[in-house]
């Protein structure tokens, strides 16, 4: 009878097991088809929303005044200079070369109509990218949470977001940004969940996908350093975690140190700068960012006066040059005829330094003492005092006592005189850094400091952006520290007849010297985005609440 009992009870747990079994089973089902038909669904949505007359408005709206512009840029070769890294932007362009767009239209202002212009491709490109951020939060907070409740309406939220279904239907880089940011995170939050699976190759792809998202996250917009931070901490706690596991050797560990230094630094450094790479080899033609880099790094540009430069090597006097300052982002040495306003310093020609090429930037050396040009070539040496006169105005470089406009230890720089005629505060001494006497002044290669002869300072620029009334252009001055360090400048253009032409090498620096140079002008480049005077602003405590200025009128 106990063994009846026993096999009647061994019996009956088996059937509640395999029942049990098949009802998981049957729950994974139900499941996994529920996910895959919500995922679906969200995604024709997202198609339907995203696409929905992606076409118009058929005229440049809002930004793409600029990433359109830059697009033509990439098609047709030609150097710019902006403030972001280049991925995002050699998307677009490349987006638009594929559809047929042939890099013509200006794309000048908002409201432009596109005419026999084929645009689409590049609006399309954007919008796809865009659109992908709505399947990609239902797949992070799936992986987070294995909750398809929450996935589900993770999802929604981004997909009825207004504000992000405008924005991902233009050619800017917020869709492309967006979309990287939403991959790494995703590449993040999918390693976490393959957390009993180290080493498979599974696990290595999703590390170096995650690695890749992370790179052209930051290739788009340097923003992208705050996703950098995050996986950054993520990965930290999740070393943590493995080194707190005492049943794991040490070696151990380091195989997962290892691993991640090799797919979330070194991959993404590489391809970093591989993109740079790309970006400086396309734009090989001289263009409108010429001014912001040095003259050594404009030597490589075709079309710029220094590519192959044919020109007098030496300075003469009676030469007409410009003269380019050697801070990083520096400009060139500029005059025109507007004056500085009542209250600052003298009530003379304002002096600044502006990063592109024009007239204004044409400077005449003259002997101190004489503003007859020698019938003969004689040449400007070291430790020589000169006088530059500004070809538009005839108005000499000249300083005084008067306080800098925003430099206050530095004096004011002007321009003086009339028809080339000043006084004694327009005499500088001309210097070669490491120079000796009698050491001829080159073009380019020598770096120069201009030394006031009577108040004993040095010409420099300070890097400081000047008000509306100097067009934010940046402010010159002359230091007492002779040392400052943003007093070297080199002769870029020279002009002398009585000299003959000759090719000179530039020094041309290598791909990593071009790259480090980029990153100083465009960090450099982002220190100057301020708000200009007059513009209306709001603080970050007020985003929240939507706070408005009662003032509609000077929005």
């Amino acid at each position: 009878m106990g063994n009846t009992n026993n096999s009647e009870s061994t019996k009956t747990m088996k059937n509640m097991h395999s029942h049990t079994s098949s009802t998981t089973k049957e729950e994974k089902k139900t499941m996994d088809l529920n996910w895959y038909l919500l995922f679906g669904i969200i995604v024709i949505l997202t198609a339907g929303t995203r696409f929905y007359k992606v076409t118009e408005p058929q005229h440049v709206c809002w930004d793409e005044t600029h990433f359109g512009k830059m697009g033509n840029w990439y098609i047709n070769r030609t150097f710019f200079f902006d403030v972001h890294p280049p991925l995002g932007k050699m998307l677009i362009a490349l987006s638009g070369y594929l559809t047929g767009y042939d890099g013509t239209f200006p794309f000048e202002k908002p409201g432009d109509k596109f005419e026999n212009v084929k645009y689409v491709g590049m609006r399309i490109f954007c919008t796809f990218l865009g659109a992908t951020i709505v399947p990609l939060s239902y797949l992070i907070v799936w992986d987070l949470t294995k909750s398809i409740q929450a996935a589900t309406f993770s999802a929604l939220f981004i997909l009825f977001d207004v504000g992000l279904l405008t924005l991902n239907q233009y050619i800017l880089l917020d869709p492309i940004l967006l979309c990287f940011m939403m991959c790494t995170t995703w590449g993040m939050a999918h390693i976490g969940s393959l957390r009993g699976e180290p080493f498979t190759w599974k696990w290595w792809g999703w590390l170096s996908f995650t690695g890749i998202s992370l790179a052209c996250t930051i290739s788009v917009k340097f923003v992208g350093l705050f996703v950098v931070l995050l996986v950054g901490l993520h990965t930290a706690f999740e070393l943590w975690r493995e080194l707190g596991d005492l049943t794991k050797p040490i070696m151990y560990v380091g195989k997962h140190l290892l691993a991640r230094c090799i797919c979330l630094i070194f991959l993404p450094i590489v391809l970093y700068m591989l993109f740079f790479y790309i970006h400086l080899t396309v734009l090989s033609k001289s263009g409108s960012g010429d001014g912001f880099y040095s003259s050594e790094f404009q030597s490589l540009l075709e079309g710029n006066s220094l590519y192959n430069a044919t020109m007098p090597r030496q300075l003469a006097y009676g030469a007409t040059v410009t003269l380019k300052n050697h801070r990083t982002g520096g400009g060139y040495l500029h005059s025109h005829w507007h004056l500085y306003p009542e209250g600052i310093g003298a009530r003379q020609q304002q002096i600044t330094t502006y990063s592109h090429k024009d007239d204004n930037n044409i400077w005449l050396v003259k002997r101190f003492n004489s503003d007859d040009i020698p019938s003969e070539p004689v040449l400007v040496r070291h430790g020589d005092l000169v006088r530059l006169e500004h070809v538009i105005t005839h108005r000499n470089l000249h300083s005084h006592k008067e306080i800098a406009p925003i430099s206050k230890k530095h004096y004011q720089v002007t321009g003086y005189g009339e028809n080339g005629t000043g006084d004694a505060n327009d005499i500088w001494k001309i210097l070669v850094v490491n120079g000796k006497d009698g050491d001829i002044i080159e073009t380019v290669t020598s770096k120069l400091k201009f030394v006031h002869y009577l108040q004993q300072c040095v010409l420099t620029c300070s890097g400081k952006t000047l008000p509306k009334w100097a067009y934010s252009q940046q402010e010159v001055s002359c230091s007492p520290n002779m040392r400052d360090k943003n007093s070297l400048w080199n002769i870029e253009d020279n002009n002398y007849a009585k000299l003959p032409n000759v090719s000179f090498q530039v020094y041309a620096p290598g791909f990593l010297d071009r790259f480090l140079e980029s990153h100083a002008v465009m960090l450099q480049g982002n220190s100057d985005l301020k708000i200009k005077e007059g513009e209306v602003s709001s603080r970050p405590w007020q985003w929240p609440i939507n706070y408005r200025f009662k003032d509609i009128s000077t929005w």
